[in-house]
């Protein structure tokens, strides 16, 4: 029997184990029973928290994504800006934000994998006509446009600019951009190409700002 947690621990303790089971063996080997069974906790435990896969992969993915972001969040903290104001500032903030992602990326790719998964099973599902597993998709890219959009204005506030694009639509850009270079580094595992086009990323970026 499992020991008795608050609420919110043993929740994060059967998503633990499922981003394990997941990132391992992708989202197919991702049942209830056997979660259970890593998580040590009973069925009746894992549904109370969780209704079934669905609902637990929609946290799962809100999950991978809040993990990466604290993760670039800490390392965008430390960053000093060395001085400058306007769009050089940008461009440096930028440019520390997203470089400071790629470590991350670099050392999870079992978890990045998992992330295209998860958003292809729910839209294998809604277009079986499954509209609540195909919600799983959104609400992932709901939760990525609220922290681009949060990161965005931040690194604009610091750097004492606008952005002259609306700035959900430049998150937008981000993210697209995002989703193309981690699924072709998963491909061929080219760091220094991927941190040229991040480069290359913060550059552009700057045009869309005064």
């Amino acid at each position: 029997m499992a020991n008795r947690l608050p609420a919110d621990k043993r929740r994060a303790q059967i998503l633990e184990a499922a981003l394990t089971i997941a990132a391992e063996q992708g989202v197919a080997a991702l049942t209830m029973r056997p979660l259970a069974e890593a998580a040590g906790v009973s069925l009746g435990v894992l549904h109370y928290h969780f209704d079934d896969k669905d609902t637990l992969l929609t946290h799962l993915g809100e999950t991978q994504i809040l993990q990466v972001n604290d993760g670039m969040r800490v390392v965008f903290g430390q960053y000093t800006q060395p001085g400058l104001t306007g769009i050089p500032a940008l461009a440096d903030l930028l440019r520390a934000g997203i470089r400071g992602l790629w470590p991350i990326i670099e050392a999870t790719p079992n978890h990045q994998l998992l992330t295209y998964e998860i958003t292809a099973h729910a839209l294998r599902q809604r277009s079986a006509g499954n509209v609540s597993a195909g919600a799983i998709a959104e609400q992932q890219y709901r939760t990525l446009d609220v922290e681009t959009v949060a990161f965005l204005d931040l690194c604009a506030k610091r750097a004492g600019v606008t952005w002259i694009t609306p700035v959900e639509q430049v998150a937008r850009f981000v993210l697209a951009f995002m989703n193309g270079l981690v699924l072709r580094w998963l491909v061929d595992g080219d760091s220094a190409a991927a941190l040229s086009a991040l480069d290359d990323l913060v550059q552009i970026l700057t045009t869309k700002a005064r």
